[in-house]
């Protein structure tokens, strides 16, 4: 609908007229990292610090190798021992 209209009226306007924000019509869904690679990787950084290091230090480590997705909770629950 945008597409076929937007010679005739601007975005601004469209998406008042549809009552949807500016930022809705511009979104790119983003793909998200499945549930087996998030656990691998943190399974992976645990088992390499011969299974010493807790959340924070995991976290850290994650970050250093460019992975900034991961939430402190999160990491806990995949290093609940029926995770590992």
């Amino acid at each position: 609908m945008f597409k076929n209209n937007q010679h005739k009226y601007s975005i601004s306007a469209m998406c008042k007229v549809l009552q949807i924000p500016r930022s809705t019509y511009y979104y790119e869904a983003k793909e998200r990292a499945s549930e087996d690679d998030i656990t691998s990787d943190v399974i992976d950084v645990f088992k390499a610090s011969r299974q010493n290091y807790g959340t924070r230090k995991i976290k850290v480590e994650l970050k250093k190798h460019g992975l900034t997705h991961y939430e402190r909770a999160r990491l806990g629950f995949d290093l609940h021992p029926s995770s590992i």
